[in-house]
């Protein structure tokens, strides 16, 4: 997801997500914004695969910020994402694209977190030497 903030956070690719509401699991808050942000109600969550927190500047205020990233499935190759525009012009976010880990790697915008195709890669290694040990 796109998103073209002023200072001091800039125009910036994210992936989907948001803030955990309170009593939530961060599993359950994941799906939730996964679905407010695509539509997808369908997708299943694989593992945590990163974990980090750090200070920011949210809508004018410094926010302590926890992110947890999870690999996700869906058996729908570059799925499209629709009946979310609203929602999209509410968050703030401008545009949306399917990244390639070659294009994440290549590309001059700035991603968060900035590490994502390292991250990524490490994920489908790591689960590749487990398939070849369980071979």
């Amino acid at each position: 997801m796109r998103y073209d903030d002023g200072p001091p956070n800039g125009r910036h690719w994210t992936t989907p997500g948001g803030g955990v509401e309170d009593g939530e699991e961060y599993e359950a808050a994941a799906l939730r914004e996964l679905a407010e942000e695509t539509g997808w109600t369908d997708v299943i969550l694989v593992d945590e695969v990163h974990r980090e927190s750090f200070a920011m500047e949210y809508f004018g205020q410094a926010v302590d910020q926890v992110q947890r990233h999870y690999l996700a499935r869906t058996d729908q190759p570059r799925r499209e994402i629709s009946g979310v525009d609203a929602m999209h012009a509410a968050d703030g976010i401008a545009a949306w694209h399917w990244w390639s880990l070659r294009e994440l790697e290549g590309t001059d915008e700035q991603i968060w977190p900035a590490n994502l195709a390292g991250l990524i890669r490490s994920v489908l290694d790591s689960r590749r030497s487990s398939e070849r040990e369980q071979q």
